[in-house]
């Protein structure tokens, strides 16, 4: 048995027509215009002719549909922000707490008193007038209630309050702050006359009412015509040697002797009230380099 030999994949194909060739000239189907042309560059656009309608901004409107809205141009470009919308548009200072405009530079004292010691406070701005007032308020509550105690802070508190009056003024003709900062500004809060602080003003009230008692209660200020009372029993013949007198009213039912004279420098109280006719005792007092005698005479 014979093996036919094998045939080459790409033989010469059989005779007959080629499906691929181009057809006869002639021959039905054929386009009329021939071969296909090659396409040469794009040649430029003239002119329209005379009479053709010039096609609008936005190009010729589909069937149907009018070309641009009547009554409405061509958008137009907005600006940058308003300076009322944008912080950073406006010239000047920003407040230091929230970066909010507008702001002044303004310095917040406080001061608190420790008897013996002292501190000096005081805050920077600049300040937006938000800030600047909750500043304000703040320092000046704690001062009313922290700067009085010592007898230098007693003087030196109110000066401090004083001296804030004119940054104050200088905050309140500030406007409000502009929206859009980085931060939040501070809430003002209360008035300090609304706060529990404002009662701090009774500290130095209270104070000063107790010295002008008691020096009006100290033998030393006192006045001839003016009457005392010995808190130690008084005993005829005997001499107190402590004794301890303080000036009352005279319409008091305490009251032991009215003052008929006052001799200042002198230690011998008995000697020194012989010049008063109705004095029938005396009370001597030295206190460091003052001394002085009171000549008395007893109501009982």
């Amino acid at each position: 048995m014979s093996t036919p030999p094998p045939q080459a994949p790409f033989d010469t194909p059989p005779a007959g027509p080629n499906p691929y060739a181009a057809p006869p000239a002639g021959a039905p189907g054929q386009d009329a215009f021939g071969t296909p042309q090659g396409f040469g560059a794009p040649q430029r656009f003239g002119a329209p002719p005379a009479g053709a309608p010039t096609p609008g901004v936005y190009g010729d409107a589909p069937h149907g549909y009018g070309g641009v809205p009547q009554g409405y141009g061509a958008p137009q470009a907005f600006g940058g922000p308003q300076a009322f919308g944008n912080p950073q548009a406006f010239a000047g200072p920003s407040c230091r707490f929230c970066g909010s405009v507008p702001a002044v530079q303004a310095t917040v004292r406080g001061h608190q008193g420790f008897v013996i010691i002292m501190r000096f406070l005081k805050l920077q701005g600049p300040f937006c007038r938000s800030c600047g007032i909750a500043a304000h308020r703040r320092m000046t509550a704690d001062s009313l209630w922290q700067g009085w105690w010592g007898i230098g802070s007693a003087f030196i508190n109110p000066i401090t309050m004083l001296i804030n009056l004119p940054q104050r003024a200088k905050i309140n003709k500030l406007a409000p702050p502009l929206p859009g900062a980085p931060g939040l500004p501070a809430d003002p809060g209360k008035p300090v006359f609304r706060r529990p602080a404002i009662l701090g003003l009774l500290i130095p009230l209270i104070v000063v009412g107790a010295i002008v008692y008691s020096a009006q209660r100290d033998p030393g200020y006192a006045s001839v015509g003016d009457c005392v009372h010995s808190k130690h029993t008084v005993v005829a013949g005997v001499e107190d040697k402590d004794a301890d007198v303080v000036v009352i009213d005279c319409s008091d039912s305490d009251a032991d002797a009215r003052i008929v004279g006052k001799v200042p420098g002198t230690h011998d109280g008995e000697s020194a009230c012989t010049a008063f006719s109705d004095a029938d005792g005396y009370y001597y007092r030295e206190q460091g380099s003052d001394q002085y005698t009171l000549c008395l005479h007893f109501l009982k």
